[in-house]
């Protein structure tokens, strides 16, 4: 019986390392279930909360505002499926926090970036999504990767945002060329 139960519990760790490995790509981004439960830190940013956004939006220089929440592309255009609104001075880079970028993706966001700070490194960056939302993560490490150095994460978003009963503002997408 003991044998029994060791291999029914190996089967059980395979299949959760299987299925992690499934919500991953092999440069560790998220790339399915982008709403479900994130941890509590990204590798290479500081976690913020909604005080700790504020204090920070104080600073000199502020921080870019990055908002990566999805918007449907749809030959050639972005679709206005649903009204989004977002922190006041955001930058929306759509669709920049998938797991798996396109080149045209990826120099969309770099691109948008390297504006945004005057291809300063050190400029910080915030970047948020919703709760619950991966997308913000793997922009965060995206940005990382590029050789950003003073990075946040608003882990719970507008979400929280909107909970504190702050403004918001009506947002469009930068264009995507």
């Amino acid at each position: 019986m003991p044998r029994l139960l060791a291999m029914v519990l190996l089967g059980l760790a395979l299949n959760a390392a299987q299925a992690d490995t499934l919500l991953f790509s092999p440069q560790g981004y998220r790339i399915a279930q982008y709403r479900s439960p994130t941890p509590s830190t990204v590798d290479g940013a500081q976690t913020l909360d909604t005080p700790a956004l504020q204090h920070l939006l104080e600073q000199d220089p502020p921080p870019v505002l990055v908002d990566v929440y999805r918007r449907p592309w749809l030959q050639g255009r972005f679709i206005d499926n649903e009204p989004h609104a977002n922190l006041p001075g955001s930058l929306w880079l759509a669709n920049t926090g998938d797991g798996e970028l396109e080149p045209a993706w990826q120099d969309y966001f770099s691109r948008h970036l390297r504006d945004a700070t005057a291809g300063r490194l050190e400029q910080p960056l915030v970047f948020y999504c919703r709760s619950d939302c991966w997308l913000s993560w793997n922009a965060v490490k995206r940005a990382a990767a590029m050789g950003y150095k003073h990075l946040y994460w608003y882990r719970d978003g507008l979400d929280a945002w909107e909970a504190a009963n702050l403004p918001l503002q009506a947002a469009r997408p930068q264009p995507f060329p």
